[in-house]
Parts: structure tokens; C-alpha cells; sequence
């Protein structure tokens, strides 16, 4: 901005000053340092620990953990109405990269034709998850990844049913665990009702001790 200033000079003839305002940028503020360093997040390593994974599943996957690095295996996931938490947690578990293979949240039915070998007679055929069902993707996902097992899992959380059928209804989930040569599968009912969130962390829960379960029989075979 222009100021124009005039003033008389000991009787002289008028004189004019023009004074010119430069506007300075503004100084940003310095950033914030804390104990993690520069342009980190600082967060509660307890509060981390407290939120996820949830204790039981926790527990699940690192009892899960702990068989196959006893035995040199590997693992990989095909799961669904879980939403990865299956996967999730296990690689939660410290030294994860030794025994997770990689996994697929297989949610709808077309990322089945993508990746898990369905084709469109699946679809039309399809009437929600059952055992058997969950078996096929696992044993389809476990050839692909290479893994010594592939845990399966596919249900209705909720909060609204899918059809009719009772497996079509919150709450049910079918679970399987291949692997190359032998299979295991069953279904439940959590009793968790609509509640979609719990439900997910349960059929997570349900799947992995069903996976601990098939690996102890695995570990068990031959001895007296």
C-alpha cells in the first residue's frame, strides 16, 4: 500500500514522501518434535496394544503362531465376513513373515471368480456360505500361496440376514482348514445376535482355534 505524505520544509516548496508497506510472509510455526522424532505421531504403545487385536483373538493367533514355527509351516487365509482380522492378527504376532504366506478377504462373490477359482455357475448356484463351500476356497487359496495350510472362512455378521436359510442368518459362520492332503470343516452359530462387530472378531476367533485344533491332530499323528 501507498502512503502519501506532503509537508513544508523551512518555507521551501512542498515536498512528497512516498513510504511503501511491504506485507511479510507469515513465519510458519516450528514444528513439533517429540520423543519419536520430527513429523512423527505420537501414540501410547499401551493404548496401541489395548485396541487391537482384541484379547481372545490375540490369544488365538498367537497360539496359531507359536504350532507352526514349532513346526517350520506356513499358513495363508481365504476369509470373508471376517474382513481380514483372521489375517490381521496372526500378523500381529511378533515374527510374523516366518510362517504367514499371504491372504484373501474374498467379500464378494465376483473376488471369488477373480481370485478363488469360482466361475459364474458358482454364483448362480450360490446360497450362502456352508462348510463345504469354505473348504473349496481354502484348498483354491492354499495352491496358489503355497502354504502348508489355508484357513477358510466365510458367514453372515450381520446386522440384517441375507435370505431365509439358517445360514443365512447373523451370527452363522462355516469355517475350514486344508491342507495339501487332508481338510477340516465345520459350522456354528456365535450367539452374538446382529452385532456385526462382534460377530466378525468371533468367527476370526472360531476360525483360528479351529486352524490350532487341526494342526494339534497334525502334531499328534503317530504318536502313542
Amino acid at each position: 500500500m501507498l502512503l502519501l505524505l506532503t509537508r513544508s520544509l523551512c518555507g521551501l516548496a512542498t515536498s512528497s514522501i512516498r513510504i511503501r508497506h511491504h506485507h511479510l510472509p507469515a513465519i510458519p510455526p516450528k514444528p513439533t518434535h517429540t520423543s519419536r522424532g520430527p513429523g512423527r505421531i505420537s501414540m501410547s504403545s499401551s493404548a496401541t496394544a489395548a485396541s487391537f487385536p482384541p484379547p481372545q483373538l490375540k490369544a488365538a493367533a498367537e497360539e496359531v503362531a507359536s504350532l507352526l514355527k514349532a513346526r517350520g509351516e506356513t499358513v495363508c487365509v481365504a476369509e470373508t465376513a471376517a474382513g481380514g482380522l483372521i489375517s490381521s492378527a496372526l500378523l500381529a504376532t511378533p515374527g510374523a513373515s516366518k510362517i504367514y504366506r499371504g491372504g484373501l478377504t474374498l467379500y464378494t462373490l465376483e473376488s471369488r471368480i477373480a481370485f478363488a477359482g469360482w466361475q459364474q455357475r458358482d454364483i448362480d448356484e450360490y446360497d450362502g456360505p456352508t462348510p463345504t463351500l469354505v473348504e473349496g476356497l481354502a484348498r483354491n487359496v492354499r495352491d496358489k500361496l503355497k502354504a502348508t495350510y489355508c484357513i477358510g472362512e466365510s458367514g453372515t455378521a450381520g446386522p440384517t440376514a441375507s435370505g431365509d436359510k439358517p445360514n443365512r442368518q447373523p451370527s452363522y459362520v462355516a469355517l475350514a482348514v486344508a491342507s495339501q492332503d487332508d481338510s477340516a470343516s465345520k459350522d456354528l452359530n456365535t450367539g452374538l445376535g446382529n452385532d456385526r462387530q462382534a460377530n466378525m472378531v468371533a468367527f476370526a476367533v472360531e476360525a483360528l482355534h479351529l486352524a490350532r485344533d487341526f494342526i494339534e491332530g497334525k502334531s499328534n499323528e503317530g504318536k502313542l
